[in-house]
């Protein structure tokens, strides 16, 4: 009877080697969440530290009393490749923190633990920008922002002259005003000759030209024929300042335009290399089959 069910048996030993390896395998593949917080603690940790080194010897670097101190793009472009090379340090250890505390044996599953371990420390990273602890654990994502301060500082200068000349109708004005003749009221007159002029249709610009020629002449005192060329070249000045003033709010634009998108390609240039650091962490970090294969005599007293 013992052999009349041979097939049986064999399928019974089958199933049950089967379980136990699948069993195996979840246990080897089980994510560790205890393993990936102490990693992004870990992670947190050497990105705060590493970004108070760089902001200790940036410091150390400047000299106000000599003014002998680096352009601030070429100090924002270092701070920001240190702040990323620190997140990329950052996401290295935590991983490999991550990946070690779970005891996995598996390179890819430690590389898995690496990975989350950088994605949960990005995503608190963005969340702590928003709080003033986020001013020194955000580092990594403010150096971006000081990479690209420089191209800012760029535009901010290009920007002020469209400030300044937002307006040059009160440029004329004022010119009209500085050298008019009392009483008040001629000033004015001249000064709505001239508004009506340049805010005026084209097809009634010779008859306004005239008109403000006539009212500049009264207000200063002046042949008309002097008062007509003044009039032709604050009306000039006029034009010529708002081409300029177009001009650079294009150039302002396209230079807005630069450094959205250059901050844009490095905040995700790093991003990706934070995430490259973290899997090569985790697969850094996992136990070797040999030290497991050590352990297992032990823990059953067979040493």
């Amino acid at each position: 009877m013992s052999d009349a069910f041979p097939h049986s048996r064999q399928d019974e030993n089958l199933a049950y080697t089967t379980a136990s390896d699948d069993a195996h395998t979840i246990l080897l593949n089980k994510v560790s969440w205890g393993a990936i917080f102490a990693g992004v603690v870990v992670a947190l940790v050497v990105q705060v530290l590493l970004t108070l080194l760089g902001a200790g010897i940036g410091i150390a670097t400047l000299d106000p009393g000599t003014g002998d101190n680096p352009e601030a793009s070429t100090f924002s472009i270092v701070a920001g490749i240190w702040y990323v090379l620190s997140g990329i340090v950052a996401a290295f250890v935590g991983g490999y923190i991550a990946a070690r505390m779970s005891g996995k044996t598996l390179p890819t599953t430690g590389a898995f633990h690496g990975l989350t371990t950088w994605a949960l420390t990005t995503l608190l990273v963005l969340y702590f920008l928003t709080s003033t602890v986020g001013m020194i654990v955000g580092g990594a994502f403010n150096g971006i922002a000081r990479a690209v301060g420089g191209l800012s500082e760029t535009v901010a200068q290009t920007a002020a002259p469209i400030v300044a000349e937002a307006n040059p109708l009160e440029a004329i004005e004022a010119q009209v005003r500085s050298t008019g003749t009392d009483p008040e009221a001629l000033n004015n007159a001249a000064i709505n000759a001239m508004r009506a002029l340049i805010m005026g249709n084209e097809a009634d610009a010779n008859a306004a030209r005239q008109n403000a020629a006539q009212a500049l002449a009264t207000a200063r005192g002046i042949p008309l024929e002097q008062a007509t060329q003044q009039v032709t070249q604050m009306e000039q000045q006029y034009h010529q300042a708002v081409e300029r003033a177009k001009q650079q709010a294009a150039e302002a634009a396209d230079i807005a335009a630069s450094v959205v998108s250059s901050g844009a390609l490095l905040a995700f240039a790093s991003l990706v290399l934070g995430a490259i650091a973290g899997w090569f962490g985790g697969r850094s970090g996992v136990v070797h089959p040999v030290f497991a294969d050590r352990l297992i005599p032990t823990r059953h007293g067979l040493t």
